[in-house]
This record gives C-alpha cells, sequence and structure tokens, in this order.
C-alpha cells in the first residue's frame, strides 16, 4: 500500500449544470484535508476547480494553484491559496502538476479536463509515470466517457491491462482507498501484442 501525501484534481473552471458537481468537490477537498493530503490544481476561484479549493481551505487544507499567466485573469486566481506558482504555458502547468503530486483525480469538467485526464494515462501507458489516476464520477458524470473508453479496449486500441488504469468510484473516500492500492501494469505500452 502506498501512502498518498498529495493529490493533483483536474476538474472544471465552471460549475455545470447540477449542483452536486460543485457540491462534492467541496466535501472532496474537506476529506483530503482531513486526511493531510495536499491539494494540487488549477489555482482559479471559479467553477468546480473552487469549489475543491474552498472545501480544502475550509479544513485548513494545504492547496497549490498552478496557472499560466495569460489565464491569471480569465480563471480568477484564489487569493487563499497556500501556494500559487505562475508559469508560462498549459504544456509547463501539466508538467509541474504531474511531477508535484502522488496521485491524479479528475471531477467533472470540459474539454481542457479531459485533455488533462488523458494526457496524463498517456504518460502512465508509456511508462513515464507510475502514479495512481483516478475518476470522482458524481452523478454519473463520466459515465459515457467510461463506455467510450471501453469501446475503444473492444476495438483493439487499448489494451485492456491499459483501460483498468484509470480507478473509478462515485464515493470519494473509496476512491482515494482505491488509490492507496493501485498497482501500476508491470509493462508500458509498446510490447508485443501477445504480451500485453
Amino acid at each position: 500500500m502506498r501512502k498518498i501525501d498529495s493529490v493533483l484534481v483536474f476538474c472544471g473552471s465552471k460549475e455545470g449544470t447540477n449542483p452536486a458537481y460543485k457540491e462534492q468537490a467541496f466535501l472532496f477537498g474537506q476529506y483530503l484535508a482531513e486526511q493531510e493530503i495536499k491539494v494540487i490544481y488549477g489555482g482559479a476561484m471559479i467553477g468546480v476547480m473552487g469549489a475543491v479549493a474552498d472545501g480544502a481551505l475550509s479544513k485548513g487544507g494545504h492547496v497549490i494553484g498552478i496557472i499560466p499567466r495569460f489565464l491569471s485573469r480569465k480563471e480568477i486566481i484564489h487569493e487563499g491559496l497556500t501556494e500559487v506558482h505562475k508559469v508560462n504555458s498549459m504544456h509547463e502547468r501539466k508538467l509541474m502538476m504531474s511531477e508535484m503530486c502522488d496521485a491524479i483525480v479528475a471531477l467533472p469538467g470540459g474539454f481542457g479536463t479531459m485533455d488533462e485526464l488523458f494526457e496524463i494515462l498517456t504518460w502512465a501507458q508509456l511508462g513515464l509515470h507510475q502514479k495512481p489516476v483516478g475518476i470522482l464520477n458524481t452523478e454519473g458524470f463520466f459515465d459515457g466517457l467510461l463506455a467510450f473508453i471501453h469501446s475503444m479496449s473492444e476495438q483493439g486500441f487499448v489494451a485492456p491491462v491499459h483501460q483498468h488504469m484509470l480507478q473509478t468510484e462515485v464515493d470519494y473516500k473509496k476512491l482515494i482507498h482505491l488509490l492507496n492500492h493501485y498497482n501500476p501494469p508491470p509493462f508500458p505500452q509498446w510490447l508485443h501484442n501477445d504480451e500485453v
């Protein structure tokens, strides 16, 4: 069993149409702080992103925001964060985020959230890291995406062992438990088909 000390949270800068997205993000942030797990995220005070930070901060948590300079006005930097890092690009943001965390969790969000999630999964698939990656599937938000990933695996584009790298739960406590007990695939993507 690993001990997760920091979680990178990918999620939307919008709230979405279902109040549960923001509510669960806030509770998740609180839980991480209660477990003394640092929160690393995109640095904004708005949307689901802001709710995660607010939840953690409400319990005295350590929250690190990483934001590109060009987004610092659009996404509105959270003023109460423990640390803020301003970077020059989205790529630099994702790299710094991934280097600072022990695990990654995606909450509801849009294209940016999906971009971040799939890039970090691709890095894991290629053996560039062995950190656990999870989805908090609030109100079934990710059901369609999970069905599509299953279809990609059935169609031969994603090996089953790589499909199962993605840990999924509707309960954030159970999700953190899964991430703490995660075992990465024993081999990276580029092997012969009979080895996968």
